[in-house]
């Protein structure tokens, strides 16, 4: 039994997204070591102060946002610590948790690195505001 194939155009698509998005993440990874970061100390920061809702988040959401295990991201936010891009506050509502926060300096940083990726995504069009 043969089944049938998808159009050559389903094909193009996913080719050309999959693309896009690799020429953005090369982007963004490059324009992270031009601020003397790891791509991965840029993106923990940016999860944190893209987490809906709030300004810090614990460790446990930081792994989620970033796919990688919590032991690992235990490890990043460590080395970001010791770096000053981050900090560890207590959890009001939960003592035996904690939240990670990005620091003025860190901020400083992300912020410039924001407004590159910014102007990238609506120099490729996939930008409005």
């Amino acid at each position: 039994m043969t089944r049938n194939r998808l159009p050559k155009n389903v094909y193009e698509e996913l080719a050309s997204f999959r693309y896009r998005i690799r020429k953005f993440i090369r982007f963004s990874e490059e324009a992270a070591r031009s601020k003397g970061l790891t791509p991965q100390y840029h993106q923990l920061m940016l999860s944190i102060m893209g987490f809906p809702g709030r300004e810090q988040a614990t460790p446990k959401e930081l792994a989620e946002r970033l796919q990688i295990t919590p032991h690992a991201c235990v490890e990043l936010i460590k080395r970001c610590e010791e770096l000053e891009l981050v900090q560890r506050l207590p959890n009001p509502q939960d003592g035996r948790s904690i939240f990670i926060r990005v620091t003025e300096s860190g901020m400083d940083i992300l912020e410039e690195l924001s407004e590159i990726h910014v102007e990238e995504l609506k120099r490729a069009g996939l930008l409005a505001f």
